[in-house]
């Protein structure tokens, strides 16, 4: 996909910003924009942190990633919060659990589980990080997703 046919007008607002973001970017800097995720990654809560037997691995990574979904309400306006670790040493893994955390914390599980999977595919990484880094991204996303939808029937 090239920026001249690249959509967002599918994606919750967060995300399409985001997705326009890197499009406008030369690949140099568009990898610059994925540290700058990286490193805006937040801290674990506590119950996390000190209980990381709670989170779910993501083993499409090459890293070693973890995260959980969390749904405040029951239904389609259930209120979903994210949380992700990843070790600093792998930033570009780091930098796509930035992005979704960005991009979909605070969202309604209906917007969650609308985002379209080639998500990843429409940041214009391709060029820029392996295949294989994009599909741990895909991972992430289907492992939130899942999450989502059980714990969202759950309540």
């Amino acid at each position: 996909m090239t920026p001249n046919d690249m959509h967002t007008e599918d994606l919750p607002p967060a995300l399409a910003e985001i997705v326009e973001d890197f499009n406008a970017l030369p690949v140099p800097e568009r990898l610059q924009l994925l540290l700058q995720f990286a490193e805006d990654l937040p801290a674990l809560p506590e119950r996390y942190a000190d209980h990381p037997e709670l989170m779910e691995p993501v083993p499409e990574c090459q890293s070693p990633v973890f995260l959980v979904s969390e749904v405040d309400g029951a239904g389609p306006g259930g209120v979903v919060h994210l949380f992700f670790s990843a070790p600093r040493e792998s930033p570009t893994t780091r930098g796509f659990a930035g992005i979704l955390q960005e991009g979909l914390e605070g969202l309604t599980t209906q917007q969650v589980l609308a985002v379209p999977d080639d998500l990843p595919n429409r940041l214009a990484l391709a060029e820029a990080v392996s295949l294989l880094r994009l599909r741990g991204m895909s991972g992430m996303l289907g492992r939130i997703k899942r999450q989502v939808r059980e714990k969202a029937a759950a309540a």
